[in-house]
């Protein structure tokens, strides 16, 4: 299979996975990206099963509702079962790179709300270690110049992604060539620099679940 054939079959996986949990009044979160793409898609087939969806991005938001899927302000549910989302790069332990897509934060955000939640990813993104991904970083544009200061004394060297405004009016610093020893230390390192609005590193709280796609077919860990 090729890579957007393995990314079907994870997002099928995760509705084959979910499915069960869901019940009327069920709110789903759903991510950011080509694979989110994809579980949005096959979302839409079982979209009687659950009252509606909670969206990380207005690109994701824009799909929820063109497939008929009610999708609400996070501000306004009183639970959220299951995020699904994919991912960058993984570790062993779940914990991931995640803001290809300049998503992180509200990405970071919905996962912090949802009960559990379940990422879904290709074989190609799995690592021992994480950072050959560049780490994407959410700044308030006013502070570029302070952060990458700050972010190139850790020994990784800040790129500013050019042309990127995310949902939230900031920029996108990518931090190339770290080997990410200690993913929970770092993220919070990054996250006190002054400026920062958050990192794409989902250490603290990484996933709960990991759907794997690979050539003998769907992981779960």
């Amino acid at each position: 299979m090729d890579q957007n054939q393995l990314k079907q079959a994870v997002a099928k996986a995760a509705i084959d996975y979910i499915q069960p949990k869901l019940e009327a009044d069920t709110i789903v979160g759903v991510g950011t990206g080509s694979t989110a793409n994809y579980f949005i898609d096959y979302l839409a087939q079982i979209k009687g099963l659950f009252d509606g969806a909670v969206a990380s991005s207005e690109a994701s938001a824009e799909r929820l509702k063109s497939h008929g899927i009610p999708v609400y302000d996070l501000n306004t549910v009183d639970r959220v079962l299951v995020y699904v989302d994919g991912a960058d790069e993984t570790n062993p332990n779940k914990q991931l790179i995640k803001g290809g897509g300049a998503a992180l934060t509200r990405e970071k955000i919905v996962a912090a709300v949802a009960e559990e939640f379940v990422c879904i990813a290709d074989e190609s993104k799995w690592v021992e270690t994480l950072g050959a991904f560049p780490l994407p970083v959410e700044v308030i544009p006013m502070a570029r110049s302070h952060v990458g200061r700050a972010l190139l004394k850790l020994g990784g060297n800040p790129v500013y992604r050019q042309g990127v405004v995310t949902d939230n009016g900031n920029i996108i610093i990518d931090l190339h060539g770290l080997a990410i020893t200690d993913p929970v230390a770092l993220e919070t390192e990054i996250n006190q620099i002054v400026g920062v609005v958050c990192n794409g590193l989902f250490a603290a709280r990484p996933a709960d679940v990991l759907l794997l796609g690979g050539a003998e077919g769907v992981k779960q860990f």
